[in-house]
């Protein structure tokens, strides 16, 4: 059978570089490895090779495979020199790098099950060229930037490479980053373990010390990627996958398999909106309260999504009342990207440094950001995600997939922290339940429970649409909300792939991102 190809990114010279190894015959890994390395260059303060990634490999009539590329604490920290020096762990700098990088790993593994014809050099060299020549800042860039001024400029390397003259970036600003450049050279010809058990390793270990980090040349020599199954759940549409511990995936998949038992209540947006918003709550209560390594589960999360966990959680939701909130919540930044090749394979993935610009713990020497992961780890002692060494974060990324009834099948994602999960069920349910075109349902107003991206409100933010049109029912259903511009970044990065039983790929992304969406030929 014949399949169209297709790409779609947040950045659009990621899309680009993901949509030419497609023409060129390659898999749909080989196109997400291509796109990973230039989407670290375009967009440094959503992602970079010093953090973390989960895949879902989808060849079709067969189970998905899931990656997990996430890195652990180093194996020699002491977490109580972190309770003695306050609540939280550091958000930044050279201390706040706690955990293994792991995204390196999880492109390697997704190569090895899911490679053609593509060498590394071919995969990296849009990459190098855009690193060497320089990208052009855009708003998204800008916003971080000087969102993160404040808490990264005292950092010498971060200064150095995303400060010019000490200065926060500017729209069509050239930014070069030939450091980096090298480094992914060095990954091209020496091979992508290099990163743990080569030169690069070396020289990372030694910045990592300079910056004060714990992590250790053991912790690179330890680190491997995890091939594992997926979570999965039956819905009335279809059967919907995700990724497991430590990620939140259970909670997409608990939202949308609870709106499927309610859906027939609503009538109408307003309905829609309360409906998902209060499924939400009860997917995240859940999810606060078991996720973690999965090492360390108390339980196996498949487990939540069976039709008695499923129909206890809808039991919970009135039609017309909002449940009392907040909850607490979770930032995060990240880039999703989706692409389908020639053969069929679907690939939904998801890359990240959880805050903007991570730690800003730039190495100096390889010219790129380290994560501040571990930031999600408790220092509380009987704290199921607890800080301990060898233990992996929990993790907000989520790579989600479908395959439904009528035979069609769908990768789908975003960037955005809390708001992952609410931004998959909005696009899911209007393209799925409610029958709007793939791109309408990703560009129109969305919303957005709990606080993302360093916010501290816990309201139900709506973009200005929504909010003008269904404050008031809101409200009175016991709603706290607030409203946002239209298009607002906060909102996420969404973007999404179908491709239907003849085929045809329909790829779409977001309008509030830099983003592309591509096709081949057909």
């Amino acid at each position: 059978m014949k399949y169209q190809t297709a790409f779609t990114a947040p950045h659009y010279r990621a899309a680009q570089a993901g949509q030419k190894i497609l023409d060129e015959g390659g898999t749909a890994s080989e196109a997400m490895v291509a796109a990973a390395a230039m989407v670290t260059v375009q967009y440094p303060h959503m992602n970079s090779i010093g953090g973390d990634s989960f895949w879902l490999i989808c060849h079709p009539g067969q189970q998905p495979i899931a990656i997990d590329g996430c890195g652990v604490a180093a194996l020699n920290i002491d977490p109580a020199v972190y309770r003695a020096q306050g609540d939280a762990l550091p958000a930044s700098g050279g201390s706040a790098a706690i955990t293994m990088a792991g995204t390196i790993a999880g492109w390697q593994q997704a190569l090895t099950l899911n490679h053609r014809r593509h060498s590394l050099p071919q995969l990296l060299q849009p990459a190098i060229t855009a690193a060497r020549e320089g990208i052009e800042v855009t708003q998204s860039l800008v916003n971080a930037s000087e969102k993160t001024v404040a808490m990264l400029a005292d950092i010498p390397s971060f200064a150095q490479h995303y400060l010019p003259d000490g200065k926060t970036l500017e729209i069509g600003q050239i930014l070069r980053n030939p450091t980096l450049a090298t480094t992914f050279e060095r990954l091209a010809t020496a091979g992508l373990d290099d990163f743990y058990r080569g030169e690069i390793a070396k020289q990372a270990a030694a910045d990592l010390a300079a910056l004060g980090s714990p992590l250790t040349l053991d912790d690179f020599h330890h680190h491997q990627a995890r091939v594992m199954a997926p979570l999965s759940v039956q819905t009335g549409k279809g059967k919907l996958y995700n990724f497991g511990a430590p990620t939140q995936g259970v909670a997409s998949l608990l939202i949308l398999s609870i709106y499927d038992r309610l859906v027939a209540q609503a009538d109408g947006e307003i309905d829609h909106i309360h409906l998902l918003v209060e499924a939400t709550k009860q997917a995240f209560i859940l999810r606060d309260q078991y996720v973690t390594d999965e090492a360390d589960l108390s339980i196996s999360l498949q487990q939540l999504l069976t039709e008695q966990s499923i129909d206890a959680c809808a039991a919970r939701i009135s039609p017309v009342q909002a449940q009392p909130w907040p909850h607490i919540a979770k930032p995060g930044d990240t880039v999703w990207m989706g692409a389908t090749d020639q053969y069929g394979t679907m690939v939904s993935f998801i890359q990240s440094v959880y805050w903007e610009f991570g730690s800003g713990a730039v190495l100096p020497n390889l010219g790129f950001v380290w994560n501040n992961r571990a930031r999600s780890f408790s220092l509380d002692s009987a704290h199921h995600n607890v800080l301990k060494p060898g233990k992996k974060p929990f993790h907000t990324l989520n790579p989600a997939y479908a395959e439904l009834n009528d035979g069609q099948r769908i990768v789908y994602g975003t960037m955005g922290g809390e708001g992952q999960p609410q931004t998959q069920a909005c696009l899911f349910s209007r393209y799925v339940y409610q029958g709007y075109a793939l791109d309408e349902a990703i560009a129109m107003p969305r919303w957005l429970l709990g606080r993302t991206w360093g916010d501290d409100t816990h309201q139900l933010r709506l973009e200005q649409s929504l909010y003008l049109a269904y404050q008031d029912t809101l409200r009175e259903r016991g709603h706290e909300i607030t409203q946002v511009k239209d298009q607002n970044e906060l909102m996420g990065h969404a973007g999404a792939i179908t491709l239907d039983q003849s085929g045809q790929a329909t790829p779409a992304t977001d309008p509030r991102s830099d983003g592309d969406a591509l096709t081949g030929q057909f």
